[in-house]
């Protein structure tokens, strides 16, 4: 197969670029930033981007047999410095909203004008589709949220919407939290345990819906390569769990203390808005799926 990988730099795009070259497919990762794509691997081909277009790369897509549409501006930033006081200003919001649809139309924009469209659009998305929803459990057929990340992600989605009517089977994939020792949050997430200050963040009950790298790879594979796979999947382990399960768990393969809480206030005074990606619940069910078998 020939694939494209739309915003591929990250920590899942790599992942599945170099799962898919070692089964002897073709990948193009389409990224903004091809500076931040090196040590690839051979056998993947880097393609810059404007950010907002289809030029430069659209008629790739001619041809291709699948597009996996990833790109979007970083929710919590790109160092620790950014993670930990960059806030989510208007200037911030706005790029994180932009960033996305831009992409979806930059999707279209080269379906649109392909003699030979892809068969599928892989969609990214998360699950602050649905909003905060405490321990509630919410499945695909939930109804989305109010909040900022609840309309982002759905503009998100919408932003691709066209290409089911271009003919082209299109699968949304709302994702947790990605577990990687290779990027993403989670090393973030393990960083104060390392500096024996590990603890709760705010009360401690709040869910947290999660994948394993593994498990993420081998469903975005499963999505691609599924005939009759459509629509919206919650990528996530069947077992959510709360915040003081996974830093008690941590700890404990850390050999490290678990005993510094962080109030919520003290982590509202210092993210502002984005404290809503480590003190808000979601409580968020995949349904089961005849053909693939997770590992969590």
């Amino acid at each position: 197969m020939r694939i494209l990988i739309l915003g591929g730099s990250g920590l899942v795009g790599r992942a599945l670029a170099a799962d898919c070259v070692k089964d002897g497919h073709a990948v193009s990762i389409v990224c903004r930033h091809p500076e931040r794509a090196v040590g690839m691997g051979s056998g993947i081909e880097v393609v810059a981007w404007d950010g907002h277009s289809a030029a430069g790369w659209g008629h790739r897509v001619d041809g291709a047999d699948a597009i996996v549409s990833l790109a979007g501006e970083s929710l919590g930033g790109r160092n620790l410095f950014q993670i930990f006081f960059q806030r989510w200003t208007n200037a911030k919001k706005r790029r994180i909203l932009e960033s996305r649809v831009n992409a979806g139309k930059a999707v279209v924009e080269a379906v649109r004008s392909a003699a030979k469209r892809p068969s599928v659009l892989v969609q990214m998305s998360a699950v602050g589709y649905y909003g905060p929803q405490g321990d509630e459990a919410v499945g695909e057929t939930t109804a989305p949220g109010t909040d900022f990340m609840a309309r982002v992600c759905q503009a998100w989605e919408q932003a691709t919407a066209e290409v089911e009517r271009l003919g082209m089977r299109r699968v949304v994939v709302r994702t947790g939290l990605v577990l990687s020792m290779r990027g993403g949050l989670f090393p973030v997430v393990l960083l104060p345990f390392r500096l024996f200050i590990g603890g709760p963040l705010g009360g401690g009950r709040q869910v947290f819906s999660w994948a394993h790298a593994e498990d993420h790879r081998r469903a975005l594979r499963f999505v691609i390569e599924k005939q009759d796979a459509s629509g919206a999947y919650n990528l996530t382990a069947p077992q959510p769990v709360s915040n003081s399960e996974l830093g008690r768990a941590i700890a404990k393969a850390l050999h490290r203390p678990y005993w510094f809480p962080t109030p919520a206030f003290v982590l509202r005074l210092v993210l502002g808005e984005k404290a809503t990606l480590v003190l808000d619940g979601r409580r968020v069910l995949p349904r089961p799926r005849p053909g693939f078998r997770r590992r969590c």
